[in-house]
């Protein structure tokens, strides 16, 4: 049964990177980030959405489709301080984001998404008990108008009690982008 539903989050996530790839890249990232032990390198890849909330005083919600690629590298693998474990971590999530009628200046972000981690985490005496992971961030950046986006965020990587243990792991994050 593991099997299958590994497949079926892959067919998922295939499925919405195909969908979000179909529609013009508006943008692509990098970050990096270190938290429990762990560091991590992301690549990503943006889809802005149509929709307008909210408007109001030159300000609305809008979001994005976020489609990443990341290589954590844990450093206190089964609590051993000094042994690794190497994870590549896919996922695609849902960003809304708080920003200007002109997509430039400060904005504000949350989101909530899914991910699929290449091995089960066990860093630092932290043990997850599966690959699948929901990932949400709180952020705050800054979109310059030549298109660079600089951004920092708090993110937490848990099953959300799908199974225990559960512990979690925050990592505290810096995002560089451009938009096009």
């Amino acid at each position: 049964m593991k099997i299958l539903n590994k497949k079926l989050l892959l067919a998922c996530l295939g499925m919405a990177l195909v969908h979000a790839s179909a529609s013009a890249v508006d943008s692509v990232s990098g970050e990096v980030a270190t938290g429990n032990r762990s560091q991590f390198v992301r690549a990503g890849a943006q889809w802005n959405w149509d929709n307008e909330w909210y408007k109001s005083n030159g300000t609305f919600i809008g979001g994005y489709w976020d489609a990443t690629l990341t290589q954590w590298r844990n450093n206190a693998y089964k609590g051993i301080p000094g042994d690794t474990q190497n994870i590549t971590d896919i996922g695609i999530t849902p960003v809304f984001r708080f920003q200007n009628d002109s997509r430039k200046g400060l904005y504000g972000e949350a989101a909530v998404g899914i991910h699929l981690f290449s091995h089960i985490y066990s860093n630092n005496n932290r043990q997850f008990s599966t690959a699948f992971q929901f990932g949400d961030h709180l952020g705050v950046g800054y979109v310059f108008n030549n298109g660079w986006d600089v951004a920092v965020k708090v993110q937490h990587f848990s099953n959300g009690a799908i199974k225990h243990p559960n512990p979690g792991a925050n990592l505290a994050v810096i995002k560089v982008g451009h938009s096009f």
